[in-house]
């Protein structure tokens, strides 16, 4: 979609929201919310959504344990590599003097 037509779009949204919080219809108003905020990039994200976890700096004060901080949690069967032993890797076999 181009710019315009987004623009557009988030104009007709914002007049249709409007238009349902006067008349108390405050179900579609925050339908049409949510929606104008998706088009934006702000919207609330789905629950379950793998992409769903957002990392970010906590809030000043609320560093360290005990923050609500989410982690991202890796994907459904991904295995840790293996830890390379830097003591026998590469190491040629003394001898031969």
């Amino acid at each position: 979609m181009s710019s315009r037509s987004i623009n557009e779009r988030l104009l007709a949204l914002n007049k249709q929201m409007a238009e349902a919080a006067e008349a108390m219809d405050f179900e579609t108003a925050t339908a049409l919310r949510n929606e104008i905020a998706r088009i934006k990039g702000e919207g609330p994200l789905q629950e379950g959504d793998p992409d769903s976890v957002t990392v970010g700096q906590p809030p000043p004060g609320a560093m360290g344990l005990g923050t609500q901080v989410p982690v991202r949690q890796p994907p459904k069967g991904w295995v840790k590599p293996k830890k390379p032993d830097f003591m026998t890797k590469n190491v040629k076999p003394r001898g031969g003097r």
